[in-house]
């Protein structure tokens, strides 16, 4: 299945799921959880704050991999690349920060392939935000201490 043609289709409207799409082009979802949300919605909060005077912030971005379709939970992008991207379906080049917020079905070795995926479409840095809101930043070269992108981001997210 394509992309455009799941955005149609009017049976997979208003789910309750992320949607993603392997190599295959097979559908892939993932339930939603109020602690994700709540999380992903901190991380966007706050990369806004620091970086949304000079770029766009937002959900749940599509993003063509060699692997399929990937839906990054929230995103930065500067400028000039929201120019490229903003009139597509989805991302052919990925936003600069894609940042994934952990789900209890996700494992390590998926989270080392979409690092990876996104990274192989222009992503400069990856970020995962674990089930206890730790922060782990993410380049080409590898695990980083903090984003070099936007050193403030904090080291965890808290949503108690």
């Amino acid at each position: 299945m394509l992309w455009e043609e799941i955005c149609a289709d009017p049976s997979l409207q208003n789910l309750p799921y992320k949607i993603e799409l392997n190599r295959e082009g097979l559908i892939l979802m993932s339930p939603a959880k109020n602690r994700h949300a709540i999380r992903q919605g901190r991380i966007q909060r706050i990369l806004f704050y620091l970086m949304g005077e000079v770029g766009e912030v937002f959900p749940e971005c599509p993003i063509q991999t060699e692997e399929g379709v990937k839906v990054a939970d929230v995103v930065w992008v500067s400028p000039e690349r929201y120019q490229a991207i903003s009139k597509q379906d989805i991302c052919l080049i990925a936003p600069e920060i894609c940042i994934e917020v952990l789900s209890d079905s996700n494992t390590t070795r998926e989270m080392q392939s979409k690092i990876h995926q996104y990274l192989a479409v222009g992503a400069q840095e990856v970020w995962i935000c674990d089930n206890a809101g730790r922060m782990q930043f993410f380049s080409a070269a590898g695990w980083m201490v903090t984003s070099q992108l936007t050193p403030d981001f904090p080291s965890s997210i808290s949503i108690d």
